[in-house]
């Protein structure tokens, strides 16, 4: 069941740290709710491929910035899902490689990166309604949405779910990058909910974000319209 058209566009903010659930929680409640899927770190990770495309060091955030000046970032979606293309490319599987996980937290942290993305990220709401993961979702891009909830799972296990999809890279040291960087760290946002995917298979979770949802006003023909599958 889509939304309302009648109904005031909105937004529902799915926060967590790499590997907590976020992105597979946010798939799934999307499809369940007929809503639009966003996924915002797939934008920082496609400034992330542009850069190393032209050789920029991440950490020259000079060199970062000039680049934004001079490429064109479209963020869009096919059916319920969010695309981002710069300069018309699609880098696809590229985002998912080793060189982007081990970069993408710098330029992530580089403040003109950051907010060229929250403005587009914020432009869905122009003609859609969302669930938009990421990191600072509920604390930053739509801080006054009455739908936030904070993704999280035991530290062993989202280094196991990494491992598992061929992923290396440190979740303690991303963990730290994320929390500490000055501009937008990942935090649990004010009036979020906390659920812990640890021992939650896919299907639970959703049916616990949903009642989470329901307890947070999600619109009764939306909630109404959920079965959980068996």
């Amino acid at each position: 069941m889509s939304a309302n058209p009648t109904t005031p566009r909105f937004a529902i903010a799915i926060d967590g740290p790499a590997a907590s659930g976020k992105s597979t929680l946010a798939r799934e409640l999307a499809k369940r709710l007929g809503l639009v899927m966003v996924n915002s770190g797939a934008m920082y990770r496609a400034v992330t491929w542009q850069a190393l495309q032209e050789n920029i060091d991440p950490l020259d955030s000079d060199a970062v910035i000039a680049m934004l000046d001079r490429v064109h970032i479209h963020c869009g979606e096919i059916g319920m899902t969010s695309t981002c293309t710069i300069d018309g490319i699609d880098p696809g599987e590229a985002l998912r490689s080793e060189a982007i996980n081990a970069n993408v937290s710098a330029i992530s942290a580089i403040p003109e990166v950051r907010n060229r993305l929250v403005n587009l990220q914020r432009d869905y709401l122009d003609h859609t309604s969302i669930i938009m993961e990421g990191r600072d979702i509920g604390s930053v891009v739509f801080p006054d949405t009455p739908f936030k909830i904070y993704i999280d799972a035991d530290e062993e296990v989202r280094a196991a779910r990494r491992a598992h999809v061929g992923e290396v890279d440190s979740v303690s040291k991303r963990d730290a990058a994320d929390s500490e960087r000055i501009t937008a760290p990942l935090k649990i946002a004010d009036g979020a909910v906390v659920l812990d995917t640890s021992h939650h298979s896919i299907e639970s979770g959703v049916a616990a974000a949903i009642e989470i949802l329901k307890q947070q006003g999600l619109p009764v023909e939306m909630a109404g319209s959920y079965h959980p599958e068996t």
